[in-house]
């Protein structure tokens, strides 16, 4: 009996933990079919194509909602008329959704047609999404395009999503058709019009036929001499480019002043004239260092165990930027700035953050941020780490001054402007010394601490945490149009000068506190503004010969514009002018 009573009571528990496993199992099984997982994203060609950023963009990724990517309103340059996006359910049931579109000027767009219904079900596999935009072609106009989708789950939860894309209509050209059914050529007037037209057409063609033979003939006669003069030449001559061979005249805008006026107002703009100007050497190619990207890691590699995380700095779609603690090998600790991406970073990336994270490798400067090494193991992210010093980045506080916390507008003074930009220009002196070009000098890549201490950073990561700066104008490239000078723009060509440029702009940015340049102006058309000769507005409480210097910064000639030297001797003599009154 006690046997019997001890297998009943076996039998007992068994059934019992059975139903408890049961019930969990149908717990876990209905809260995963609860949750509504999918992926909406951009793939690499999408993303690098309209944003330079060759890797996936998620809009949710696994049922997440990525807030900063939903931010980025993807522009759509004229000539092109077709976008895609990509998605996906992750679940065992499919997942309805909803599409609404809005359409700020439905006279200047059309229509807005997608390859899926406005309501179905997410499929169960990858899937394109194709927008199609049709133009009125009546004005010029940027229409935006707000696309809200809705996602129900089974427990009829929603994940409510909206991205914009704004639209870039063109005014088409006035065509003239003509219908040959109804308008057939059977006047003798318009025969005779055409065959005076193919007379002159003939007549040109074989006028230009005969001078290019006559031409070639010249040229294949003279072959012989001509080389061997030129020979002779070589010898004794060295080439050089003519002084003269540029007769362009600069450009005046309505408020750029012109170079008497301002040497006449204050001699601190005296220190700039386009006569004292040197001429430069071109350092394109001047920024490959001579190690490469492994051995440099090699060479500055920390131990993940002796980096700490404490709280997040600066967050962009797939990079983060952490303040956090590194132990030495004494024990003691040293607050760093940490750069990372997130788990789902594509390998381009990864590569993007180390390459241009170890630009500034080894450069040792009061106003350099170089790298203090950096961390890769197995499985997890990259981490390159600064010293922080009490650093934080120089456009997030010049942000800040705008607003104290009594609620008060603060603004720097002018002193205080004149001696970060003193900073600036001594940091990237010293780069150029080094061969090397910074390309994205801004605000944004510059560091400050609480005694307006300034060092200069890279450029890591910076596309991702300040999305409004970059644009990409349809060339696969993620540039930062208002600040690039007007041949870099154009022609991607990169010098000392192209740099001087770029500081204008910064400058400006101190004076206002971190504002946007060029906020009115749309960046695919930056390029012909420029060109026009309009630049930069002169800022509210800025001195007639700071400004003087920001314009004389962006001469549409390099060679007329001034030196870091030449800027650092006119910087320096305002601020002694500015001291006498203080």
């Amino acid at each position: 009996m006690a046997n019997r009573r001890y297998g009943w009571r076996t039998a007992a528990a068994a059934y019992s933990t059975a139903s408890v496993a049961l019930v969990v199992l149908a717990l876990f099984l209905q809260f995963a079919g609860s949750n509504c997982s999918l992926n909406l994203y951009l793939d690499k060609d999408e993303s690098h194509h309209f944003l330079g950023i060759p890797s996936e963009i998620y809009y949710i990724q696994a049922g997440r909602i990525q807030k900063n990517a939903l931010e980025r309103v993807l522009k759509v340059p004229e000539n092109y008329h077709t976008i895609h996006f990509n998605w996906e359910s992750l679940t065992l049931y499919s997942v309805p959704y909803t599409v609404d579109v809005q359409i700020s000027d439905k006279k200047l767009l059309r229509s807005v047609t997608l390859n899926v219904s406005n309501q179905g079900y997410v499929p169960s596999t990858k899937e394109t999404v194709m927008i199609q935009f049709t133009c009125n072609g009546l004005q010029d106009a940027r229409v935006v395009v707000d696309f809200n989708l809705k996602f129900t789950a089974e427990n009829s939860s929603v994940i409510d999503v909206t991205f914009k894309r704004e639209k870039f209509c063109v005014k088409e050209a006035q065509k003239i058709s003509f219908d040959i059914d109804q308008q057939p050529l059977t006047e003798s007037s318009d025969s005779s019009q055409l065959k005076i037209f193919y007379i002159v057409l003939c007549f040109g063609c074989s006028l230009f036929t005969l001078l290019i033979l006559c031409f070639l003939a010249y040229v294949v006669s003279n072959k012989k001499d001509s080389r061997q003069s030129s020979l002779r030449a070589e010898q004794h001559i060295r080439l050089r480019p003519s002084e003269t061979e540029n007769t362009h005249t600069r450009t005046h805008t309505p408020y750029i002043l012109s170079a008497s006026a301002v040497n006449s107002g204050t001699s601190t703009s005296s220190n700039i004239s386009h006569s004292s100007v040197k001429k430069r050497k071109n350092y394109t190619q001047l920024d490959n260092r001579s190690l490469d990207l492994q051995d440099r890691i090699s060479e500055i590699t920390i131990q993940r165990k002796r980096i700490r995380l404490q709280r997040l700095e600066l967050e962009g779609t797939f990079g983060h930027v952490y303040v956090g603690t590194y132990t030495k090998e004494d024990g003691s600790e040293e607050e760093v700035i940490v750069k990372t991406v997130m788990d789902f970073a594509s390998s381009n990336q990864i590569s993007l953050l180390l390459r241009e994270g170890l630009t500034m490798y080894g450069l040792k400067h009061k106003n350099i941020m170089s790298v203090l090494g950096v961390s890769i193991e197995d499985h997890v992210e990259p981490f390159v780490i600064y010293l922080r010093e009490g650093f934080t980045n120089l456009k997030k506080y010049l942000q800040k001054c705008k607003l104290c916390q009594e609620g008060i507008t603060h603004i720097l003074t002018t002193q205080e402007v004149v001696e970060i930009a003193l900073q600036i220009i001594s940091g990237i002196q010293y780069m150029h010394k080094k061969k090397l070009l910074h390309k994205d000098l801004a605000t944004r890549n510059c560091l400050i601490d609480g005694c307006l201490n300034v060092k200069v950073a890279d450029n890591a990561l910076s596309r991702d945490l300040f999305p409004n700066d970059y644009h990409c104008l349809g060339d696969n490239e993620n540039r930062p149009v208002k600040w690039l000078a007007i041949e870099s723009l154009m022609h991607r060509t990169f010098s000392t000068a192209s740099d001087v440029w770029s500081f204008g702009v910064s400058l400006w940015e101190l004076t206002t506190l971190g504002q946007q340049p060029y906020v009115e102006v749309d960046p695919f058309e930056v390029e012909h503004y420029l060109k026009d000769g309009y630049r930069l507005s002169q800022p509210v409480n800025c001195p007639d010969e700071l400004f003087a210097v920001m314009a004389y910064c962006w001469a549409m000639s390099a060679d007329e514009r001034p030196t870091f030297s030449q800027l650092l001797t006119c910087l320096q003599d305002f601020r002694n002018q500015l001291n006498k009154y203080v």
